[in-house]
């Protein structure tokens, strides 16, 4: 994708390079008119193709319903959050699992990865801080904590239950993730 975008900005230089009302510049505004359509059929097709994946791979898909048009506000990481297309993605989730007959569930993100997954304590944190550690001992990627609080979210929402092995996350195979909580185990 980071290819055609560079030869979306390639067609852009050359038609402002064209005089106003040339035939030249017809047909540049043309080429320019199918690398825009060419990126955005790439985009809607990787959300497509990775929905269908995660769909059909899951009985019950729990993901975090964020307000994208908020974070696009910032312009650091506006393009980013844009070339991702979440909100494209979430709505073909959506659509597959309704083809499909699986569960989606869309939560709320509030304090996601404040809340300690183990005790449920509210631990403040900024930004910039990539760990959870809580008193209760619990030691955690905080990326990994915030998704063990979506998942929690989700299975009371459908009445899913089981154990999530809260400080020991597990992976699609039921093994522990030895890289999450740090050490070998």
């Amino acid at each position: 994708m980071r290819k055609a975008e560079k030869a979306l900005k390639r067609q852009q230089r050359r038609l402002s390079k064209k005089q106003k009302g040339s035939k030249n510049r017809a047909k540049a505004r043309k080429r320019l008119a199918r690398k825009h359509l060419q990126v955005s059929r790439q985009r809607k097709d990787h959300a497509v193709k990775a929905a269908r994946c995660v769909v059909k791979s899951h009985d019950l898909v729990v993901y975090e319903k964020l307000q994208v048009k908020n974070m696009v506000k910032n312009h650091h990481l506006a393009k980013s959050i844009s070339d991702a297309g979440w909100s494209q993605f979430t709505t073909w989730l959506e659509y597959f699992a309704k083809v499909f007959k699986r569960t989606v569930v869309a939560v709320a993100p509030q304090y996601t990865s404040q809340a300690c997954s183990s005790c449920g304590v509210i631990v403040k944190k900024s930004l910039s801080t990539r760990t959870h550690t809580c008193p209760c001992g619990c030691v955690l990627d905080r990326d990994v904590n915030a998704a063990l609080n979506i998942l929690a979210k989700g299975r009371s929402t459908v009445g899913h239950t089981g154990s999530m092995g809260r400080c020991r996350p597990r992976n699609a195979c039921g093994e522990s993730n030895r890289y999450a909580s740090g050490g070998n185990s």
